[in-house]
């Protein structure tokens, strides 16, 4: 087996506070033992349930379009508003969970997320579907935060932990398989407001289910850094916002270059403050580890090397290939499948060859199966042309997923784990918010869709080409 992290453990940094001592922690009362199977499973099915909003959201949304009368921005900020909560809550969240427990704030998350999507479903207004959305973003903020912390705190650095990220990979990939499928097909037969409620009998069998089979974890004693929570909430919020507009203005535009000047600005600013405050939300210490900095960075182009796959492909059968929203799911079905099953395989290679070599492997599939699909023609067939290279993205996926997560999230005390996990989902929200960014801007200027098609997936390959160097830039481990 490879050496990870664990054996070898990362340096704190000289601005990482010390061990934290016992009489700094409180003990949850009433605590249950943590039943490892069943709260993996729980875990897992939160981590789908909120993978799977997206695709029912955009299979969704020309429905809802059309029966609430939204305008092209109005249907924008559908999407844009849970982005903007999630993105700018998720460090917020993960400080939460240090002081009121992470069970509690997991929990409460879930329930927010679950009747926001209940809500969704009913609304009679797009003005009031945006602001449910933003409470759901919110709600998926806090339990996305905190639900990857619990799995870390339920099983222990080494194979176990590994096999658990695994199977989260695998459950998720697979909703979103089951999400494509059903969104398609209910959209195709009934209302979009049937489509909507796909989430909430995951939500309530979370809530209800986690207090029986999660521990609670123990409560860190200290104060919410209500500035550093607003620094980070609006700068995250406006770089989210901005990276959203460039989709469709140039850069110079206002609405573009204020929000990006505005969040860099205040990030900046929020940076300075966590060097200073007594108990920051984000340790800063944490980048001091050269693997864990890389880790981080590879969660800002990865999204890049997947997005088009969905964003393109999924134009292309519906609008120009005719499919139905049920054919256009199935077509797409292969990603999901492929990631799902190579998953546990991904754990098995890991251990044999390490993380370096392993991600080196899957970044390069990603180059590959991007240049494949950029080379695509109108008149290829679906069989031999677009199958093979989505098959190619999904084990290259499954491949790149894991060692960075490992890496990012090991050799750390229990205090510094939400805070890495919620850097890591951070800046996974807002790399995909600029790698799609990045691409339609690459695409734009042709006239044919095809030419376009071709650049954003161009554009895709330079993405999975940097996280091919970074993942050549980390240190080899030995094999035990």
């Amino acid at each position: 087996m490879s050496a990870s992290v664990s054996e070898r453990p990362a340096t704190a940094g000289a601005d990482a506070p010390a061990p934290t001592a016992a009489a700094d922690r409180r003990a949850p009362s009433g605590a249950r033992p943590a039943r490892p199977g069943p709260a993996l499973a729980v875990i897992a099915g939160c981590n789908a349930m909120i993978q799977l909003d997206d695709p029912i959201m955009n299979i969704a949304l020309p429905g809802i379009r059309a029966d609430l009368g939204l305008s092209a921005l109005a249907a924008s900020w559908v999407i844009g508003a849970y982005l903007l909560a999630f993105g700018g809550l998720l460090l917020l969240g993960g400080r939460a969970g240090d002081i009121l427990g992470r069970r509690r704030v997991f929990v409460a998350g879930v329930a927010l997320f679950t009747a926001a999507a209940a809500v969704r479903a009913v609304v009679p207004t797009g003005g009031l579907l945006i602001a449910v959305r933003t409470v759901e973003g919110a709600g998926a903020a806090f339990a996305a935060a905190n639900g990857f912390v619990l799995m870390l705190s339920t099983f222990a650095e080494g194979p176990a932990r590994k096999r658990a990220i695994a199977v989260c990979t695998a459950v998720g990939a697979a909703s979103t398989a089951g999400g494509l499928l059903l969104a398609g097909a209910l959209t195709s037969a009934g209302s979009w407001r049937w489509v909507l409620l796909l989430n909430v009998p995951m939500g309530l069998a979370v809530v209800l289910l986690a207090p029986r089979v999660i521990a609670e974890t123990e409560r860190i004693r200290g104060r919410f850094d209500l500035r550093g929570a607003l620094l980070s909430a609006l700068g995250a919020a406006s770089l989210v916002y901005g990276l959203s507009q460039a989709a469709e203005h140039p850069w110079t535009d206002a609405l573009v270059a204020g929000p990006l000047l505005a969040g860099l600005v205040l990030l900046s600013v929020f940076v300075a403050t966590q060097r200073r405050a007594s108990q920051p939300i984000v340790r800063l210490g944490l980048l001091r580890d050269r693997d864990r900095a890389l880790a981080f960075a590879s969660m800002l182009v990865l999204p890049g090397a997947l997005i088009g796959a969905y964003f393109f492909l999924s134009q292309s059968f519906q609008q120009h290939h005719g499919w139905s929203p049920l054919e256009a799911a199935f077509g797409l079905l292969p990603v999901p499948v492929t990631m799902a099953a190579m998953a546990g395989v991904a754990v098995r290679v890991e251990r044999a060859i390490g993380p370096k070599p392993m991600m080196a492997i899957g970044t390069a599939a990603l180059v590959v199966e991007n240049l494949w699909l950029a080379a695509l023609g109108p008149g290829d067939a679906y069989l031999t042309g677009v199958l093979p290279a989505l098959v190619l993205l999904g084990a290259g996926m499954a491949f790149c997923v894991i060692p960075p997560t490992v890496l990012a999230t090991s050799g750390l005390r229990p205090e510094e784990l939400g805070s890495a996990a919620s850097v890591l989902n951070a800046l996974q929200s807002v790399g995909g918010s600029l790698c799609i960014a990045l691409m339609v801007t690459a695409s734009s200027g042709h006239s044919d869709f095809s030419e376009t098609m071709s650049a954003g997936f161009t554009a895709g390959a330079a993405f999975a080409g940097a996280a091919l160097l970074l993942a050549l830039s980390l240190r080899p481990r030995r094999r035990a």
